[in-house]
């Protein structure tokens, strides 16, 4: 008889491509995966995984036996949602995940006012500028600022988000009027090697100001602009968060990303989260004007 305990790490190991990035996805150990992966093996007589120099890729075997792992996946999947659907009352747990600066600074009062209201709810936060799967049920519900949405993922497109350029006053005021005609002499708070910020840069009125520092996480961005350390790219909120960031003169905002509350299509019906999407909703439309700017 199959051990289906073993199937999830069959297919963490086959899209990973290694034991240690499976184990990552499951929450697991090397150790644990392996040996799943390897009793598997045993039960059906035959190797599943090669070992090269790029990690484990599928044999033959493996091959054949994937499709088939994921359509039990996702016909258990379904089961579970099936009968999470039938709960119809407002208690229970829901998984929300969001980026850290929108839940820091926006959300953390909207879900203060949706507990007082729903006591008998509890979440499960998880804040990463990663993006969760809805399609794999990493999350039941999310507040994401993409271009576009895929997959099973549902919801509500509440608004465009608005992305500009951003100084403290005081920095402004400092060392705009003596920047060159490209922004030579001001100065840029850097993100590393992303490609993605060198190309908003370029595109920017400030193509030739220096960029210094490598600071991977948008929080610090904000809390280094706000003390005078540059010019950085952030959402128009941030404003209305802390009066002491303005947009810099001659910028413009850039609204190809919108901000979408979103869920699996499967768990509509689960009374408790239906109940959490539409009060976020609502309460995030009414603070529509500092997102769009």
């Amino acid at each position: 008889m199959i051990d289906w305990k073993s199937l999830p790490a069959f297919l963490a190991v086959a899209r990973a491509g290694s034991l240690r990035a499976a184990a990552e996805q499951l929450d697991g150990t090397h150790a644990t995966v392996r040996r799943q992966v390897e009793g598997l093996e045993s039960q059906l007589g035959t190797q599943l995984f090669r070992r090269g120099a790029n990690g484990l890729t599928l044999t033959a075997a493996g091959r054949r036996l994937l499709p088939q792992a994921i359509e039990a996946e996702t016909a258990l999947r379904q089961g579970f949602n099936a009968v999470r659907g039938l709960d119809g009352e407002a208690a229970g747990r829901i998984r929300v995940s969001s980026d850290p600066m929108t839940a820091h600074f926006l959300l953390a009062p909207v879900l203060g006012e949706f507990l007082a209201l729903y006591p008998d709810i509890h979440l499960d936060m998880k804040l990463s500028y990663a993006i969760d799967s809805i399609d794999r049920m990493e999350t039941d519900d999310s507040v994401r600022h993409v271009r576009e949405v895929t997959g099973d993922a549902v919801g509500r497109k509440l608004f465009p988000l608005s992305i500009g350029v951003f100084a403290a006053r005081g920095y402004i005021d400092r060392h705009l009027h003596e920047a060159g005609p490209r922004g030579e002499g001001l100065e840029w708070i850097g993100y590393g090697d992303a490609p993605e910020l060198r190309a908003m840069i370029a595109a920017s009125p400030f193509p030739r100001a220096a960029v210094r520092h490598s600071i991977p996480d948008p929080a610090m961005h904000m809390h280094m602009a706000r003390a005078g350390a540059g010019m950085t790219f952030l959402a128009h909120w941030v404003q209305s968060v802390f009066p002491e960031l303005q947009r810099v003169p001659g910028t413009d905002l850039d609204r190809t990303r919108s901000t979408w509350v979103l869920l699996h299509g499967d768990l509509r019906r689960v009374q408790r989260v239906r109940l959490f999407v539409d009060f976020l909703y609502e309460s995030l439309l009414e603070r529509r004007a500092d997102f769009i700017g």
